[in-house]
């Protein structure tokens, strides 16, 4: 893989302010944050002793004890450790995810091994493709797991699971267009009303059996493992379910930041689950009949229907949060050029992060429903979620670890002292749910797989398509002289005409046929160039700079229009900034005609790409969005010119 090209410093903007934090933001994080792995305790335990799993462990006192001692303990090393107290420290301007990493990685990469750089890169595009597998997984497990708890309320629900499960998840994906701002209040409140619960149940159970508190001692999670490494090894496939959705702490880190989501963990999240875990295990142990739902069950029979609606809400939050990060991964995917240009909608004034892809969302639904349709059980599906899971908490890790050592200048030593065992840690995890590879791993692993191929792709061929439209277009510095010395003199009409290119070196498409077939040049001619900068948002007063090209004079300069990768360009506004002493007098934007370029792709005889990863790019190419919507044009004055390259 070549090597990562260097990225233009960034602006700091959009760091969340430091200082109190609001009792509203840690409960906004409550409803946003925590749904995924706050909905873990339904199907953690039920999983991990499930008869029908090609590993089982056996029920015994023994097993009980070192199986919740070993959910408490990974829980603790994974998610409080790994990500609340070292990944969630680095930050891409506040922003978080494995995105966010990602974009350090490129703007480290002149500081350090390029070709490490370059691997590391790769390695986290993968672990962000791996990510479309967990959006996918997610709903389609959570509400499900949700429902099944009808067939302990009533085993006449039975027949009514699935289709119940379908209407559901139809109903979420249909209502995406609307965002969450319309609904985000109610989500706080529902958490809080559903991790209270959860942990009131758990207090219930362990007043039973006090005894299971013994498994809060590391002693009981090493004896499992280490006494009965046969059974614990291949338990760990289903104990990592008790940490889904750690990512998405960290991802959402920049909309809410990392003290509210802190707080929200230790002061409710963390405690709450804990306490269910362990009253799970308790009830267990007092009646193993209870193994097949050990949540439910911990309920009393009255409570177990509203139990049933609640987690249901909960888990479509949950399934919610993680839709939105899919969204957002895709996003700034497009951003950074590993995905064609998407219509990206935001839905929220005030929440940038809030926004609705509806390609990523038509596909998402469409692949949600077919997990439920195709395994028909959550239990099924925990098999498929693990290895999704533990594969983008390992690449995290290790990102995590490598640009510590770079940006950070941590001393080898101790790099290594952290990085060794929690990286030990991921892969004994990861080991055991390749265990499960023929029982539904491989599907995570497939769209991952096929996600990163589609993105590397991608990416690989918008170099070559560079490459040749730079070829084509020539130097915009001697096509301008070529003007200049034309006999008889250009026509120069009234107006101002923007044309968007990529840069200040070549001559856009758009206007090079329009001279050579119009013979006509507006009074003031703008090169519009737009780069995406490796931070989220960039502020007006950054947003714009000028080059006169050396032809102020004859009105053609260039300008350059800087955005972050979480925002939306809009032209007409960026044009609005410029200074109108530096454009030889005010541009009249809201009459101005704007020129696209557009390229029209065929697969050419070079040896640059194999056929089908060709064929793979210029299909891809069809689910760009239009142009002139993504950068806010007006459309009736706009004008297209096409041009053809070959890949």
């Amino acid at each position: 893989m070549s090597a990562v090209p260097e990225v233009s410093p960034p602006i700091h903007a959009g760091r969340p302010a430091a200082g109190p934090v609001r009792a509203a933001v840690v409960v906004g994080a409550l409803g946003v944050v925590f749904g995924d792995i706050g909905t873990s305790p339904i199907y953690t335990i039920q999983t991990v002793f499930n008869p029908s799993d090609p590993h089982p462990v056996p029920i015994s006192a023994d097993n009980v004890y070192g199986v919740v001692s070993l959910i408490f303990w990974s829980v603790m090393i994974i998610v409080t450790l790994t990500y609340i107290t070292l990944v969630m420290r680095t930050d891409n301007d506040g922003e978080g995810g494995i995105m966010a990493l990602i974009t350090l990685l490129r703007r480290l990469a002149g500081k350090t091994d390029l070709r490490a750089a370059g691997v590391l890169a790769a390695v986290g595009i993968f672990g962000a493709a791996l990510f479309f597998g967990d959006g996918m997984i997610t709903p389609a497990i959570s509400v499900l797991s949700a429902v099944e708890g009808l067939k302990i309320v009533s085993p006449g629900f039975d027949d009514l699971v699935i289709p119940i499960t379908v209407v559901i998840i139809l109903g979420l994906f249909s209502v995406q267009h609307r965002g969450t701002a319309a609904v985000g209040r109610l989500f706080g409140p529902v958490m809080i009303a559903w991790f209270t619960t959860i942990g009131v149940l758990g207090v219930s159970g362990i007043a039973r059996h006090p005894e299971i508190l013994k498994a809060l001692s590391p002693t009981y999670a090493l004896g499992f493992m280490f006494g009965h490494f046969g059974i614990a090894f291949f338990a760990l496939a289903a104990i990592v379910l008790a940490v889904t959705g750690a990512e998405a702490l960290y991802a959402d880190m920049g909309h809410f930041g990392r003290k509210a989501i802190t707080r929200g963990w230790l002061g409710l999240v963390l405690p709450a689950c804990a306490l269910s875990y362990l009253g799970q295990g308790a009830l267990i142990l007092g009646d193993e009949t209870t193994v097949g739902s050990p949540f439910f069950l911990l309920a009393p029979g009255w409570a177990r229907l509203p139990l049933v609606l609640l987690a249901t809400a909960a888990t479509v939050i949950a399934s919610q949060a993680v839709i939105t990060g899919a969204f957002s991964v895709a996003s700034q995917a497009a951003q950074l050029g590993y995905l064609p240009r998407l219509r990206v909608e935001h839905t929220s004034e005030s929440t940038i992060g809030q926004i609705y892809v509806p390609l990523i969302n038509r596909i998402l639904m469409v692949a949600v429903l077919t997990l439920v349709v195709t395994f028909q059980s959550s239990a099924a599906l925990a098999f498929a979620f693990g290895m999704a899971v533990t594969a983008t908490i390992s690449i995290t890790t290790l990102l995590f670890f490598y640009v510590t050592r770079v940006k950070w200048h941590t001393p080898l030593w101790l790099v290594l002292l952290g990085a060794v065992p929690l990286l030990g840690i991921d892969a004994l995890f990861v080991a055991a749910n390749l265990t499960k590879l023929v029982h539904g791993a491989w599907l995570p692993l497939l769209i991952g797989l096929t996600a990163f191929t589609v993105m590397i792709t991608w990416a690989r061929g918008r170099v070559i398509v560079t490459a040749a439209r730079e070829e084509v277009e020539g130097s915009l510095r001697a096509f301008v002289d070529e003007l200049q010395q034309r006999e008889p003199p250009l026509v120069r009409v009234p107006g101002t005409a923007v044309f968007l290119n990529r840069g200040s070196e070549t001559t856009p498409l758009a206007m090079r046929a329009n001279v050579e077939h119009n013979q006509v040049l507006h009074q003031h001619v703008v090169v519009l160039s737009i780069d995406t900068l490796p931070v989220p948002r960039v502020p007006d007063e950054h947003r714009t700079e000028i080059d006169a090209l050396g032809y102020a004079d004859d009105g053609i300069i260039h300008v350059v229009a800087h955005y972050g990768y979480m925002e939306r360009p809009k032209v007409p506004h960026a044009l609005r900034l410029l200074d109108p002493a530096r454009t030889e007098g005010r541009l009249d934007i809201d009459g101005a005609s704007y020129f696209l370029s557009k390229i029209e792709l065929r697969k050419g005889k070079a040896r640059t790409m194999a056929r089908w990863r060709k064929s793979l790019f210029i299909a891809t190419s069809y689910i760009t969005t239009d142009a002139a919507a993504y950068f806010g044009l007006p459309g009736q004055r706009t004008v297209i010119m096409g041009a053809q390259v070959e890949v």
